[in-house]
């Protein structure tokens, strides 16, 4: 009777602990409660709460649901109030190849006064020491700032940093120098009409984008190979100060893909990338040979690879960051181009493909009208993208093939410069709200950093005020706050094939998610450009935080 009754006992023993361990499993990770969670779901739903278990969104509902799943080490997260989105997506971007030298040049990002860019130049300056390059590889333009839009000159350049030779890329518009940039390049001993000189024949510091390459490879301070503690530690601020921005995922070439996959696997690496992949090769045909070996969607949630980009072979069309008209095409390239489309559609791979002027737009969409006769592309989630030169007709016709646009607007920080080179056209590069209303799937990126800033809110504002950095309309063909907010998150899940894993805060996804530190959908519209994120969360992890006060065990 005595060994039942330690049996029986024993048995509620483990029972009890069987049970116990149980609940403690399906507790909650992280509760984020007492916010306004903008799930950018198929309903656009606003919840409460928010919880989160290992690298997934778990439940999103009130904060008397969400609280129920905390247990004794959950962590706890009250938002008092704040809103909360989807980690951002951009669907385009060249983050690894910039991240080696961002802590090298000055970024001017969003940076919206004359005075505020010359005296972080200045401070560069100084910490780098005489004699060092101070330089910035673009994303930024003199139209950016509100107190004086005038390029920058020589004599200008000398006055705030005569010990430093300095070279600032203007996008692809300008390149502007100083007196000790002109004479370690030799810029005085050459004859190129790129070098803009005055009535002396004096180099006034002004170089057009034709003679950037070449004023960027004589400056030399690219080929200088950067020390591995370096290159690491300039792609880790970078991958930060990404976070600090909300942004969580990116599509685009992967220059370092071999690097960041050790990163992703040491717990590291606070953002995911969907790289291109292109037919390997020594010669075209080579390339062209191994296109039906071309595998995608074979990596993991941290780097994968989603898309070939961005061209095949052939076709052309000129730039838009061009005071003269576009080139003509040859129909040949255009027939080159076609040949390479047919043998990708048939391999069903996902090309995003690079398309800026109208000539180019019509010139793509023209070979894949032709290859979707014989050939169903309809799932294959082809894109066109950067897109300022689109029309009302070929979004249409993009449409009809179940085509994707992504849109990344240079306007944002070159919206001045392309008013001067096309007038009132510029206006609508792109047609936003025509985009939006023709019922495309369409997305918003960036094509950082060259030409163009990095920050999500900034191109929000855009897309739903027009408006460029520093203020100026640029575009009166925008779309609402939602809109724009969908272009920037689910939408471009859908880009990369993950729209069951990211885009929106719903059960199932991955927590990949930013508190932000005003509500986008309501304050003015003109402050858009002013949210700042105060946590980024990815994979249920934070990798930035600036409101930890509201965080407890």
């Amino acid at each position: 009777m005595r060994s039942i009754k330690y049996a029986l006992l024993a048995g509620v023993v483990v029972a009890t602990a069987s049970f116990t361990v149980h609940a403690q499993q399906n507790f909650a990770d992280t509760v984020l409660t007492n916010g306004k969670i903008i799930t950018v779901d198929e309903t656009f739903s606003i919840a409460q709460a928010v919880a989160v278990r290992g690298s997934r969104i778990v439940a999103v509902g009130t904060n008397q649901e969400i609280n129920r799943l905390a247990g004794p080490s959950t962590r706890r997260i009250d938002l008092r109030g704040r809103a909360v989105v989807p980690g951002f997506i951009d669907n385009h971007a060249h983050f690894q190849e910039e991240g080696e030298y961002w802590t090298l040049e000055q970024r001017l990002d969003g940076v919206d006064t004359r005075k505020q860019a010359l005296a972080l130049l200045v401070a560069k300056g100084k910490a780098k020491g005489a004699g060092q390059w101070v330089f910035t590889l673009g994303g930024w333009s003199p139209d950016q700032f509100r107190d004086d839009k005038k390029p920058f000159t020589r004599d200008e350049l000398d006055k705030y940093l005569p010990d430093n030779p300095v070279l600032l890329q203007f996008t692809r518009a300008e390149t502007y120098l100083n007196s000790k940039a002109i004479e370690m390049i030799g810029l005085e001993k050459r004859t190129e009409p790129w070098i803009y000189r005055d009535a002396n024949g004096r180099a006034t510091g002004i170089v057009e984008n034709a003679g950037a390459a070449a004023v960027r490879n004589a400056a030399g301070f690219l080929k200088v190979e950067v020390p591995k503690d370096q290159f690491e530690a300039s792609q880790m601020q970078m991958l930060r100060d990404l976070s600090a921005a909300g942004l969580t995922a990116s599509g685009g070439s992967c220059d370092f893909e071999d690097i960041y996959k050790g990163w992703a696997k040491e717990g590291r690496l606070s953002m995911r990338f969907f790289c291109f992949r292109t037919p390997q090769g020594r010669t075209p045909e080579e390339r062209f040979a191994n296109i039906p070996s071309l595998r995608y969607h074979d990596g993991d949630e941290w780097i994968d690879h989603s898309n070939w980009g961005e061209g095949l072979a052939g076709g052309g069309g000129g730039d838009v960051f061009s005071m003269t008209p576009p080139p003509v095409v040859p129909q040949a390239a255009w027939d080159e181009w076609g040949r390479w489309a047919r043998a990708a559609a048939l391999a069903k791979a996902p090309i995003q493909i690079h398309t800026v002027t109208n000539q180019q737009v019509e010139g793509h969409l023209r070979e894949i009208e032709k290859v979707a006769k014989d050939i169903d592309i309809r799932t294959n989630r082809w894109a066109l993208m950067h897109m300022e030169g689109v029309d009302l007709g070929q979004i249409e016709r993009m449409r009809a093939l179940n085509m994707f646009i992504a849109v990344h607007p240079r306007e944002v920080v070159s919206g001045g410069f392309l008013h001067r080179a096309h007038g009132d056209k510029a206006f609508a590069m792109p047609p936003l709200r025509e985009i939006q209303d023709s019922g495309i799937l369409w997305g918003l990126g960036t094509d950082a950093y060259e030409v163009n800033q990095y920050r999500p809110f900034q191109t929000l504002h855009w897309a739903v005020t027009g408006k460029m950095v520093g203020g100026t309309v640029v575009n009166t063909h925008t779309v609402t706050r939602e809109q724009a907010l969908i272009a920037h998150t689910r939408s471009n899940a859908f880009l990369f094939f993950r729209e069951q894993d990211l885009g929106s805060i719903q059960e199932g996804r991955f927590a990949d998610m930013v508190v932000i530190d005003r509500d986008y959908l309501t304050i003015p519209a003109d402050q858009i450009e002013l949210i700042k994120p105060v946590l980024t969360m990815v994979g249920g992890k934070v990798f930035h935080d600036t409101m930890t006060t509201g965080a407890t065990r």
